[in-house]
């Protein structure tokens, strides 16, 4: 059943809730408002999706063409309708509404504006963004010059976008020149994927990149040996994994990874490839005739993956061609171009998420559902009011949805979970209008983020398994959350799946807030609320001088990767649900602290008693940097 608008999520918006703005009135702190959740009241900024921090500490140079630390990971050369998106990234807080035949709400809504760490905007209490992490604002080739206070984020909040939102609102009134807008075809045909073998990978002891001082190094000597001198009590390095592709002037965003067996794949410019999860041995590779430009979070059960692979090379070319893969064997299964749904359908940028064996396609206005298995169709937009537009996957199908309004400042949208089969809702829960779905941070238990653009403000909210409203987070005053959920320049579509930085049990919810700098080095905590409350349980401080980012659950415990620091390695360590100190569960190798620190922009998993480090993009100012670029490092005991 629907919730009627006004129903408010329960007592505790962010901020400070013991001191209402403009003296509006304070309801009890020990139970929900009669109303329901109070989503007017002002929360915190919304939390920028950053990157994880580098190591606290001095300072290092990143390497020269390398994005800087936080850096949004996927810029295109150039601004602008019709440029190829880069895949599977989250947009941040929205822009302008696109002109549609019914002045529909976009899904995407715009994204977060680029910043050198990924910065937010002013709050509504007038707070500037926070400071970076102590490396220069360094761009890589090609990159967009980093937006300013108060820039807002949404594509078309700068001076570009309004010249491009002038633009097309008057190619859309003269009716001519839309070919670059709706073309769903580029020049080039896309021609049948390849899957071919390659090399092994190189040990962790051979072909070491030479720190020579200014910063292209990861700091190892030539031929030593990253588990020489290794302590008692810490892990050892598995293997280690360079950048073997040759990518364009502005590099490539690394998809995945993706589990399947003894299988770890990733996929990155025009290539998926799959590596020994033992070893790191590469065990195939597939070969695809354009930029991979759309992924899912997770593959089905049995391994396979659909991917959104762009429909020629050009820079006119769309995110709609579908290739099934199956991760086990690297072989292409089906392929085919998204059923477009008329000259409003964008596909120039999509979101990709699977439940089950159905892969749903989300897109402004638009929305196709095909079965994973054999790529036959199951569902597409409905009719009605309201439509998908956004999805989150896994054990359940999660819909964000946008109704039609009279007000494009003041939209109204829904979340919904889906029957994967029929596309049919199994129920509805709509927030007050104005609030938009920006995120799924868990979807068992069901933890949702919410974002309103006029205000500047954000909300976490919960959700019973029939689409209650069971409670909003009240952080305690000061305390700024964080959650990592990429960035992405994308203008018609959005991923609400893939943030990292939160972690869910039955009735927890696990964050870290902001990176405290002042003190000598970085450090955090990690709050651990109450679902059902939505109030605080517990709070547990970082060691002295370290940082802490949730990864999921372990055996009941909640599972944290420390990050490195300067003179430091990492460590996954572990909390158990009531709070406490922090145990070391897997230790990491001080001998490979340096290629650990290396890494500018990283993805960290634990699966089976090894923890997996992924680069999250692949950027360098000429090929040989780009060539020596670590991309993956795994540690085991």
């Amino acid at each position: 059943m629907s919730q009627p608008p006004s129903q408010q999520p329960p007592q505790g918006g962010f901020g400070a809730p013991q001191e209402p703005p403009n003296g509006a009135p304070q309801p009890p702190q020990d139970q929900p408002s009669p109303g329901g959740p109070d989503l007017a009241k002002p929360p915190q900024t919304p939390p920028p999706a950053q990157p994880p921090a580098p190591p606290a500490g001095p300072p290092q140079t990143p390497p020269p063409g390398a994005p800087a630390y936080g850096y949004p990971q996927q810029p295109p050369a150039q601004p602008g309708y019709g440029y190829p998106q880069q895949p599977g990234q989250a947009p941040g807080p929205y822009g302008q509404q696109a002109p549609g035949p019914y002045g529909q709400q976009p899904g995407p809504y715009g994204q977060q504006a680029p910043g050198p760490y990924g910065q937010q905007a002013p709050g509504p209490y007038g707070q500037q963004p926070q400071a970076g992490y102590g490396y220069p604002q360094q761009q890589y080739p090609g990159a967009p010059a980093p937006g300013g206070p108060g820039s807002g984020g949404g594509f078309l909040k700068g001076k570009t976008g309004i010249v491009v939102a002038a633009a097309l609102a008057v190619v859309l009134a003269a009716g001519v020149g839309t070919w670059f807008l709706v073309s769903d075809s580029g020049d080039d045909d896309p021609k049948k994927p390849v899957a071919t073998g390659s090399n092994d990978p190189k040990a962790p002891s051979e072909s070491p990149t030479v720190d020579e001082g200014d910063g292209s190094g990861d700091g190892r000597e030539a031929g030593d040996d990253l588990n020489a001198g290794r302590k008692p009590g810490e892990a050892k390095v598995a293997w280690l994994q360079k950048n073997d592709v040759d990518l364009p002037r502005n590099g490539s965003a690394v998809q995945g990874p993706w589990f399947a067996g003894d299988v770890v794949a990733k996929a990155m410019y025009r290539g998926v490839s799959g590596y020994s999860v033992a070893d790191g041995k590469q065990k195939w590779k597939l070969d695809l005739p354009a930029d991979v430009c759309a992924t899912p979070n997770t593959p089905t059960p049995d391994g396979k993956i659909v991917i959104g692979v762009k429909n020629g090379t050009t820079d006119r070319a769309n995110c709609s061609v579908l290739q099934m893969v199956d991760l086990n064997t690297g072989k292409a299964g089906w392929k085919k171009e998204i059923k477009k749904n008329g000259n409003w359908d964008f596909l120039s940028d999509i979101g990709l998420a699977i439940s089950g064996d159905t892969v749903a396609v989300g897109r402004t206005g638009n929305s196709n559902a095909y079965r994973v298995s054999d790529g036959k169709d199951l569902f597409g937009t409905p009719e009605g009011n309201c439509k998908p537009f956004a999805f989150s996957g896994g054990d359940k199908l999660i819909a964000a949805v946008s109704c039609r309004t009279d007000d494009v400042k003041n939209p109204q949208n829904q979340v919904q979970e889906l029957n994967p089969a029929t596309g049919k809702p199994r129920w509805t829960y709509q927030p007050p209008r104005g609030w938009e779905v920006s995120k799924v941070y868990s979807t068992t238990p069901l933890v949702v983020r919410l974002e309103h653009e006029e205000k500047k403000q954000y909300t976490i909210v919960a959700l019973t398994e029939s689409g209650k409203l069971r409670s909003q987070l009240a952080p305690g005053k000061g305390d700024k959350l964080t959650a990592d959920c990429g960035n992405s320049f994308a203008i018609f579509g959005e991923k609400l799946e893939g943030c990292s930085g939160v972690a869910a049990d039955a009735n927890t919810f696990y964050i870290a807030t902001e990176d405290d700098s002042s003190g000598t080095a970085r450090t955090n905590k990690v709050i651990a609320f109450d679902l059902n409350t939505g109030k605080p349980k517990w709070e547990a401080p970082a060691p002295a001088e370290r940082v802490l980012k949730p990864l999921g659950m372990e055996g009941g415990d909640v599972l944290l990767y420390m990050r490195p620091k300067y003179d430091t390695a990492g460590a996954i360590v572990t909390l158990p649900p009531t709070g406490g100190t922090p145990k070391t569960l897997l230790q990491h190798p001080s001998g490979a602290g340096r290629v650990e620190n290396g890494f500018f922009s990283a993805k960290v998993l634990y699966q089976d008693g090894r923890s997996f480090i992924f680069s999250q993009r692949v950027s360098a100012s000429n090929d040989k940097e780009e060539l020596e670029q670590t991309t993956m490092l795994v540690f085991e005991k």
